[in-house]
């Protein structure tokens, strides 16, 4: 018998809301976070646009000197790292800590702390770098600022797949519990990375769009689509064996039941081309779920709005699902948030179990004309209110990594 897990809590800070239910509530009202860079001057960049979080104050979370001690990725992961555990009603005063676990990753962690001493390096010398140099900047920093701000000492450690990382985040902790490893698990990815490094070197790789327009700028699916948005964030859950939920009369919120994770091996940057590596991701974590491909009412799409990655995961969800792929509802949290890297999968798989909690499918905005080869139901055009009773979350990252995690309704 596996052991079963459940969502108990969730915290979010995206580029739309710094909680969930505001951010669930922009998705409702097709709001699109994306403006221009407000960080740097961008006169001299190609790409001038991102989605960036709005009036965040770390000191609104965390005692102001800690926060001064953890880079914006940190802090992000912290702040959603609280709301899930309040929303969770968890009480670490009654709890083991070392059966309370952490795994929250970060594609890249803090390319800021390393701007700020290369030039200091450069202009002053060795001797003048910032000692908290490391570990302000090292991306498993958003793990263990967690599990120190909320005394968790459970396994603590981080995955980093690039923009799979919260998807994959999330699968280890599910697998942790289902091992017995833990009986809760804090789990989820955080990233900041809209510094002058991180869009110029996303701009050489010609993966970002240029447009002017915020509303034609992430337009996952669409024939016009041409690279993604850079985002930022974090998006974080509470997951926790089934038996310890009901011993402490937890509020469920959905079931986590299906984790797959697989490698295209094929190219650095871009998925392979029939769609191969994803597709057997989803049927990995569809056969772990117990599941047939006729079950999945939902798909949330890792969706980048690149002309590469919309396609080949069309062909992908194809693959996997067969006939059945006409019939899923599909959709693109990135057409409103940007492209989160490796906090996306933590903000897409709360976007999953939202859907399921208020039985609606998002749209994807910004999809006026679905482009070739893209022939499924992408929810173009408005919302849709519908019974979701199992939803698939998929992130493809850089380097060829794949995973997916399936929720349902939670039933006894």
């Amino acid at each position: 018998m596996k052991t079963r897990v459940v969502i108990t809590g969730m915290g979010a800070i995206t580029p739309i809301g710094n909680d969930v239910e505001s951010f669930w509530q922009g998705l409702k009202d097709k709001k699109v976070g994306i403006a221009p860079i407000t960080y740097f001057d961008t006169t001299d960049y190609k790409c001038k646009l991102a989605a960036e979080v709005k009036g965040f104050n770390a000191k609104d979370y965390m005692d102001p000197k800690a926060a001064r001690r953890m880079e914006a990725f940190s802090q992000f992961a912290v702040a959603a790292s609280k709301e899930a555990l309040e929303h969770s009603g968890i009480d670490m005063e009654k709890e083991d800590p070392y059966r309370v676990g952490v795994c929250v990753g970060s594609g890249i962690g803090s390319l800021q702390a390393m701007e700020k001493d290369i030039q200091k390096l450069l202009e002053k010398g060795p001797s003048r770098v910032n000692p908290l140099l490391v570990p302000l900047m090292i991306s498993n920093m958003a793990a263990g600022n967690v599990a120190i701000q909320f005394g968790l000492k459970g396994k603590c450690f981080n995955v980093v797949t690039a923009c799979a990382t919260g998807t994959h985040s999330i699968g280890e902790a599910f697998r942790s519990i289902q091992y017995g490893e833990a009986d809760v698990m804090v789990a989820g990815g955080a990233e900041a990375s809209i510094t002058p490094i991180g869009i110029a070197g996303f701009t050489s790789l010609t993966a970002l769009n240029t447009t002017d327009d915020p509303a034609r700028a992430s337009i996952p699916f669409d024939e016009d689509r041409n690279g993604f948005v850079m985002g930022e964030g974090a998006g974080v859950v509470v997951l926790e064996s089934l038996e310890h939920a009901k011993a402490r009369g937890a509020n469920i919120l959905a079931e986590i039941v299906g984790y797959g994770a697989t490698c295209d091996a094929f190219h650095i940057t871009s998925p392979a081309e029939d769609g191969s590596g994803a597709a057997r991701a989803m049927e990995n974590a569809i056969k772990d779920a117990g599941l047939k491909p006729e079950d999945i009412d939902y798909v949330n799409a890792h969706g980048t709005s690149t002309h590469h990655n919309d396609l080949f995961e069309t062909k992908a969800i194809k693959l996997a699902l067969g006939e059945h792929a006409k019939k899923v509802k599909i959709n693109s949290t990135k057409s409103m948030i940007g492209h989160l890297l490796g906090a996306a999968g933590g903000v897409e798989f709360i976007t999953c179990v939202k859907s399921i909690e208020d039985g609606y499918v998002h749209a994807t905005v910004g999809l006026e004309k679905p482009g070739e080869g893209c022939d499924l139901d992408y929810t173009q055009g408005d919302g849709v209110a519908m019974d979701v009773n199992v939803a698939i979350s998929n992130s493809l990252g850089f380097g060829g990594h794949n995973a997916s995690l399936i929720v349902r309704k939670f039933s006894e």
